[in-house]
């Protein structure tokens, strides 16, 4: 796919918990960035592990205005770049404790615009009185999953690449976030379970597709902490079979990527001689083939 204007974006998603999400959000940003990328890292998880994973765990404490503001309140929707801080390998907005009410808050605007729109016979005055930051008068439209896509509008421009880490489950969050990328990369684990999640990934998209018209394109597939069993070869050819248009790429469990993790860093700057590091300059070259970028010459 060729970008039209503005920067690349990716969500980074998959409900199911403990895939190591996060650390695969980090080190393609870094990747990205490794390769010259300019990158714009954004936490759209409200218990902000990447926000701690990237080393900026004061700013989950930091007072308003934050992301949560950003998102739910019209006001301040052109003030995300005031919300960006400077990382060593990307530019991060931080995620924040306030994030914790983000998903009642957009699923309440979601509401108003679907009851403003005539779709549901309730006041959106009534409705936006249970919100924090939402009035009828902010929400336009049949529906509120463009809220991160009008904010990022105001910065993309300064970027190559938007990464977005999603949250660990599904909802009008993650459902804004994949609304303002278009495009998912999918981090699973090799275990049986995650035929389900993928199952799940799938339908979600679908009616995420219905409800907005938009289409959403699956980028690849991250199979994360493989190891050297029978499952794991297993679940490897399930994804292949089900991704058959996608790459899938493989991501060996190593210690390495935690140790960088606890530093606040990606391993590009932890330690690049960790052979994974070779597999997310792989998913960096994917990406730039993708989106259109020239290659990187030396």
């Amino acid at each position: 796919m060729a970008r039209s204007t503005g920067s690349a974006r990716i969500c980074v998603t998959n409900a199911k918990g403990g895939t190591g999400k996060t650390t695969v959000a980090i080190n393609v940003a870094g990747a990205l960035s490794e390769r010259g990328r300019d990158v714009l890292f954004v936490d759209l998880d409200p218990q902000g592990n990447a926000t701690e994973g990237l080393g900026l765990l004061e700013e989950y404490d930091a007072a308003p205005p934050t992301l949560f503001d950003v998102l739910t309140d019209g006001d301040q929707r052109d003030r995300l770049g005031d919300l960006v801080v400077e990382h060593p390998e990307m530019d991060v907005v931080p995620s924040n404790i306030d994030m914790l009410q983000a998903e009642r808050e957009l699923t309440i605007a979601d509401l108003v615009a679907r009851a403003t729109d005539g779709d549901v016979d309730i006041d959106p005055a009534a409705l936006s009185a249970l919100a924090v930051n939402v009035t009828p008068d902010t929400v336009a439209g049949g529906h509120a999953l463009d809220t991160l896509d009008d904010a990022l509008a105001g910065v993309e421009d300064d970027y190559d690449y938007v990464v977005v880490d999603s949250p660990p489950f599904y909802g009008k969050l993650t459902d804004t976030g994949i609304y303002a990328t278009r495009n998912i990369l999918v981090p699973a684990l090799t275990e049986a379970t995650s035929e389900r999640a993928i199952e799940l990934l799938i339908d979600q998209m679908t009616a995420l597709e219905g409800q907005t018209d938009i289409a959403v394109d699956t980028l690849g597939v991250v199979a994360n902490r493989v190891e050297t069993t029978g499952e794991d070869e297993t679940m490897l050819e399930w994804f292949e079979a089900v991704f058959s248009d996608d790459a899938v790429w493989e991501v060996r469990k190593r210690v390495a990527l935690q140790r960088a993790f606890s530093a606040g860093e990606s391993i590009f700057a932890y330690d690049p001689s960790v052979d994974m590091a070779d597999v997310f300059l792989d998913i960096a070259a994917d990406l730039d083939r993708q989106f259109g970028y020239a290659e990187v010459t030396a």
